[in-house]
């Protein structure tokens, strides 16, 4: 007599099993579903969070209006590894546990609902309360009313105890600003999500398209492209962007206003797969972690699904194991530029301290100025401005100047060595004493610069430049 063999899986241990599934967030679980609606090509996923007391177990229900489903694909919807896209590389899925596994990390029960072209209603449902109880679940779809849309998909997660937000409005922040984050190509590109009524905005890690005070971010350069072989023959192209946040516009902004933006909070790489972020971190960054200049500037990685391999893609899609080939061939190049973008910030807060205490010195100079020679000049008349900056200028001079429109600019070139040997040790010693002797330094830089415009309109020997410059730094002094 034959021995039958026993099942694979215990199922009232497997539906808890699957509980733990290892979804970071209600985010992320529900980021499933919103991917299989714009995999069936809706136009429109609107979510739906309620509770009947406050003291119920909340109840969210996503609903869109996609192409639906057969009665056969929605009877292979909740089986675990069922799908019919199992293994695509076209798409978001891949493994066909999204689904099942998201609702239930959630819920203790779920129900899905599919119908097309105008025809009725068919739903199944999985409750992990019957099935550890000890009852089979039939998965047979149930027909229902008759449908009010031409086609399109619901989703109702019920008895949801694993939400830890007390207030559900605390919840639906939350949902905007991960949703908006992940889904942001999409949104942008035309797909329309709510929450409970309200549309959800796509949200910029890179602030490449977020404007403040008139400045957003840029490109640090042209994006970056790696060919690498797929594991089913061909090949297919990771694209890398660096952007930088403009440290001049925004470094004053308070902590409140760089927290809501996202300069403070949001570094790191963004990963996205088929244009859906499914990462962020330190990713193939080699062995640099984050330091303090690091917020100033953003890296985002996009690939195609048919590298999944080379990024060791998780069953929920919410994390990446980048395989020793790839790390390879991207990683040396990224830490470099990110180490790179690293000092430029550096540079960029440097500057912004310079401009800063240069300041004091321009206005001194701009009060001393109605006291001075007159240097014509055509158009407007009156007291010139004073401008003082420092870049890493192509010459050797230690500074250049230009009078133009009334206002004198004089630049130090950062890269010649009396920046370094003199005005550098001044800018980093704190306290009264120092500030007065780089004003002093400063007025000396500009009263030679303003004797020199003048001696040049004039046509004067340059033998008159030391009488000249002496007489203006004394004045400026005077006003110091």
């Amino acid at each position: 007599m034959s021995q039958q063999a026993p099942d694979l899986l215990v199922s009232s241990n497997f539906i808890r099993a699957v509980r733990e599934s290892g979804y970071l967030s209600i985010s992320t679980a529900l980021a499933e579903l919103v991917d299989n609606s714009i995999q069936a090509s809706a136009t429109e996923v609107a979510i739906s969070i309620s509770r009947d007391s406050a003291d119920a177990l909340p109840e969210i229900v996503v609903e869109d209006d996609g192409e639906g489903m057969t009665k056969a694909g929605l009877e292979l919807c909740l089986r675990f590894g069922g799908s019919s896209r199992f293994d695509a590389r076209k798409s978001f899925g891949r493994f066909g546990m999204g689904l099942p596994a998201a609702s239930l990390s959630q819920s203790r029960r779920v129900e899905v609902t599919a119908w097309r072209d105008g025809g009725y209603e068919r739903t199944v449902a999985l409750d992990v309360d019957a099935v550890v109880a000890g009852s089979t679940p039939t998965l047979i779809a149930r027909r229902g009313e008759r449908s009010s849309t031409p086609s399109g998909c619901r989703v109702r997660w019920m008895h949801c105890d694993r939400i830890e937000y007390r207030r559900l409005a605390w919840l639906e922040r939350s949902l905007h600003r991960d949703l908006g984050r992940m889904y942001r190509r999409f949104l942008v590109s035309g797909l329309r999500m709510t929450i409970n009524g309200t549309p959800v905005d796509a949200v910029d890690p890179t602030l490449l398209t977020t404007k403040v005070e008139g400045a957003s971010a840029r490109l640090a350069f042209d994006e970056l492209r790696y060919e690498l072989e797929t594991a089913c023959s061909g090949t297919a192209v990771v694209t890398v962007r660096f952007a930088m946040l403009p440290v001049q516009a925004w470094h004053h902004l308070d902590n409140v206003t760089k927290r809501r933006v996202g300069i403070v909070g949001g570094g790191g790489v963004s990963i996205l797969r088929a244009g859906r972020e499914i990462a962020s971190g330190w990713y193939l960054m080699g062995g640099k972690r984050k330091e303090n200049y690091d917020d100033w500037w953003r890296c985002e990685i996009e690939f195609d699904p048919r590298l999944d391999e080379h990024f060791g893609i998780t069953i929920n899609k919410q994390g990446i194991r980048p395989s020793a080939m790839l790390r390879e061939a991207i990683e040396p190049e990224l830490e470099s530029i990110a180490r790179m973008l690293n000092a430029r910030v550096r540079q960029a807060f440097e500057d912004v301290k310079f401009q800063a205490a240069a300041e004091a010195s321009c206005r001194i100079a701009t009060a001393a100025d109605p006291d001075l020679p007159v240097i014509p000049s055509p158009g407007r008349s009156g007291a010139i401005q004073y401008r003082l900056g420092s870049d890493a200028l192509p010459m050797q001079a230690m500074f250049q100047s230009a009078l133009s429109d009334r206002t004198l600019d004089l630049t130090m070139n950062a890269d010649h060595p009396a920046f370094a040997a003199l005005y550098q040790p001044l800018q980093a010693i704190e306290g009264e004493a120092a500030a007065e002797l780089r004003t002093s330094l400063e007025l000396f830089l500009l009263s030679f610069a303003r004797s020199a415009v003048q001696l040049e309109q004039a046509g004067q020997p340059l033998d008159d430049l030391v009488h000249a410059w002496s007489s203006t730094y004394g004045r400026m002094l005077q006003k110091s």
